[in-house]
């Protein structure tokens, strides 16, 4: 019997009809409801997917646990996840869920939940559903008129639609009119919304990887593998393109040259274009402890404050309330507009971008060569277990020796993966060979001290 997956950072995840099964998933509905939807009688769950096929299978074993408990349900259908996240929040919903994999393969999926106020659900509320699965009986099963209904949201989706074009408006009356954009849809969430939203606002769009049949999502497409929509922005004159990943929640820029333009250049251009107004509160951002150094340096040159928070767009949107910022966000493509969202949109990223392009009448190129970023390198080394790695003494050896190597003109980062026997050793500077001998020198020491099990010890570790 296979044992049921865990949530993660990101929710939980695991392969569909598998780990991932339908009883799994009708029972932590049931959970949902008796732990969730109780807090807000009389307020639907809202539940979205992204186009894998087992989307269907999913969202009707959950609505299945939902309404056997007396929530009601409102399916949103296919839909990016921050649309859902949007919705939420705009309707006073009991909770929001997701059910997608995001950049993962189409075999996969998962499922997200998201508070009343759009932001992910806490953790301790997470660990309560998680505990409660197995006891999923304790909860209320009702009968006659007191089940939970289900109706579909088509109505609510609209309303996410047009959200995005008076947010594009809000700043820009003439949306995108004139600009040229090549859209890789990644056969995901955005398929349709995506395209629709940058025509409705003026925009002539190319657009690619929009048809998913269930089992293309992220196949050789979007946010992961732009290289289609580099070579588009570059055969059809376009002014930029973007590239989604399967559940839209993040974007990756192509520029007119069809060179990359990754999230830390998104937070720059926005950032130095917003310094001292409203869209800045208090001239900061927050990156994480992956941004470039070169982003950090650029800001701080401008008079902007870097908040680095821990890798993940959870730990981006906290530190955001924490500092009281407007603007956050990771390289991958993951921004977060605090002031229009509660999560990372990659269609209000690209639209935020084409603005400022429209605003300033400066091409994509221009506007994210503002900062300088730093030859950097990350070098993945299979340990045989993650224990004790803070307190390796060799490790913090070589780890402050490099450190001297580069000075302040660099940066080291060291950090243990969260879900795979991996010491990440990351290095950053301003001499592209010294980084990779400064990686290369720790990842040596990681190696023979922490690569293989010490004599007698039990050779599958302790995790």
């Amino acid at each position: 019997m296979r044992e049921d997956p865990k949530f993660g950072t990101d929710g939980v995840r695991g392969v569909a009809n598998a780990d991932l099964s339908a009883f799994f998933t009708f029972r932590l509905g049931r959970a949902a409801g008796g732990l969730v939807a109780s807090s807000k009688p009389g307020q639907p769950i809202l539940v979205g997917r992204d186009t894998r096929i087992s989307g269907d299978m999913l969202r009707c074993a959950l609505a299945a646990g939902l309404l056997s408990t007396g929530a009601d349900v409102v399916d949103l259908g296919v839909l990016p996840t921050p649309g859902v996240a949007f919705l939420t929040r705009q309707t006073n919903a009991a909770a929001g869920v997701m059910i997608s994999a995001s950049h993962n393969p189409a075999p996969d999926n998962g499922i997200k939940f998201f508070a009343p106020t759009g932001h992910k659900i806490a953790d301790e509320t997470e660990t309560a559903m998680e505990d409660a699965i197995d006891d999923f009986e304790q909860f209320p099963s009702p009968t006659g008129g007191d089940l939970g209904r289900l109706r579909t949201g088509v109505d609510l989706v609209e309303q996410y639609a047009q959200y995005l074009i008076a947010s594009a408006r809000a700043d820009n009356p003439a949306g995108l009119s004139g600009l040229r954009i090549v859209m890789d849809c990644g056969n995901g969430a955005a398929s349709e919304l995506g395209p629709r939203v940058a025509r409705e606002l003026g925009a002539q769009v190319i657009s690619l990887h929009d048809a998913p049949n269930g089992t293309n999502i992220n196949a050789g497409c979007g946010a992961t593998h732009p290289k289609a929509a580099q070579a588009a922005v570059r055969e059809h004159g376009a002014h930029l393109a973007v590239s989604f990943d399967g559940d839209a929640d993040r974007a990756i820029l192509a520029d007119e040259s069809g060179e990359l333009v990754d999230g830390d250049r998104v937070m720059a251009m926005c950032a130095i274009a917003w310094k001292d107004t409203d869209h800045l509160p208090g001239n900061q951002v927050v990156g994480t402890v992956m941004s470039n150094i070169g982003l950090e340096r650029g800001l701080e040159e401008r008079g902007i404050k870097l908040h680095r928070a821990s890798v993940g767009d959870r730990f981006v949107a906290e530190t955001m309330r924490e500092t009281g910022s407007a603007l956050g966000g990771e390289k991958s493509g993951h921004i977060i507009f605090s002031r229009l969202a509660t999560t990372g949109d990659g269609i209000l990223t690209f639209l935020q971008v084409a603005g400022l392009m429209q605003q300033s009448g400066r091409p994509l190129s221009e506007l994210s060569s503002q900062i300088r970023e730093y030859p950097q390198l990350l070098v993945n080394v299979p340990v045989w277990r993650r224990r004790g790695w803070r307190v390796q003494p060799d490790l913090w050896d070589a780890v402050r020796a490099a450190e001297a190597r580069l000075g302040n003109q660099g940066r080291i980062l060291v950090r243990a993966s969260g879900t795979e026997r991996l010491i990440r050793v990351m290095a950053e500077g301003p001499d592209d060979a010294q980084v990779h001998e400064v990686v290369e020198s720790i990842a040596s020491v990681v190696r023979d001290k922490m690569g293989s099990p010490p004599p007698g010890a039990d050779e599958a570790g302790d995790d």
